[in-house]
């Protein structure tokens, strides 16, 4: 289920892909795999701060998004068990 504020996202870079000349098709589906409200608005300023000499200029740049909320995401689950685990050896010593 998408929130108001994904929708008007997801509308925006519909809207700025279209103004660069390429379908609208083309921003719904980066849009759609983007799927955060973060990753969003960074394509949102890119597009906004570009000119993209292909579609598959704003492919790319999708997936460069994309792959960084992705190896955030790793990091943040790798500090997570790491503080466990650091915890389980604490408990060990007592």
């Amino acid at each position: 289920m998408m929130t108001e504020e994904l929708e008007r996202l997801r509308n925006q870079i519909i809207k700025l892909v279209e103004e660069k000349g390429y379908p609208g098709k083309l921003g719904a589906l980066a849009a759609d795999s983007l799927g955060s409200e973060k990753a969003m608005t960074r394509m949102i300023g890119w597009l906004s701060h570009s000119e993209p000499r292909s579609a598959e200029d704003i492919a790319d740049e999708m997936l460069a998004i994309c792959e960084d909320r992705d190896n955030w995401r790793k990091k943040k689950e790798a500090e997570f068990y790491q503080q466990k685990y650091n915890q389980y050896l604490w408990d060990m010593k007592k």
